[in-house]
C-alpha cells in the first residue's frame, strides 16, 4: 500500500483564476505562484522523490482560523465540527491548487486522480492536511 501524506500550514488558499492584461499576456496571480511553491517545498523536503503510479484517491482537508468575532459558543460549535465554513476559499479551487502544485512530483500528472475529497472545518491551527494513495490500497 502506497500511501503519501502531508501537512500545509497556515491558512487555506485556493486556485485563483489566471488573469489577463490589455496587451493579451496571461500570468498567474504572484498570491497563486507563491502557494504553489510552498506546496512543493514542503512535498520535497517530507517525500523528497517518491512517485505515486497509476490511478490514484486523495483526500484534502482545509483547516480555516476562527474569526476572531466568534463568541464563545459559537467558537465551540466551529470546533466541534457543528459550524463548518461556508466561506472563500471554496473546496474546488483548494483541490485544485495543492493538485496542480504537485503534478511532476507526486505523480507524472493530475490527471492520474480518479477521486479526491475535500473538506472544510475550523481550527486554532489554520492548515491544509493532504493524504494521497494509490487506487484500491487500503487505508
Amino acid at each position: 500500500m502506497t500511501e503519501i501524506s502531508f501537512v500545509i500550514p497556515g491558512k487555506p488558499m485556493g486556485k485563483q483564476r489566471a488573469r489577463t492584461l490589455k496587451t493579451g499576456r496571461s500570468y498567474t496571480p504572484q498570491e497563486t505562484v507563491n502557494y504553489e511553491t510552498l506546496v512543493k517545498q514542503i512535498y520535497i523536503m517530507q517525500h523528497f522523490a517518491r512517485q505515486l503510479e497509476g490511478a490514484i484517491e486523495g483526500e484534502i482537508t482545509a483547516y480555516y482560523p476562527i474569526p476572531q468575532s466568534a463568541g464563545k459558543k459559537k467558537r465551540e460549535q466551529m470546533l466541534s465540527g457543528q459550524i463548518r465554513p461556508t466561506t472563500k476559499p471554496d473546496w474546488d479551487n483548494i483541490g485544485k491548487i495543492v493538485c496542480d502544485s504537485l503534478n511532476g512530483l507526486a505523480y507524472r500528472d493530475d490527471a492520474q486522480i480518479v477521486e479526491c475529497v475535500v473538506k472544510k472545518y475550523y481550527s486554532d491551527m489554520p492548515r491544509v492536511e493532504v493524504k494521497l494513495r494509490e487506487a484500491g490500497s487500503n487505508g
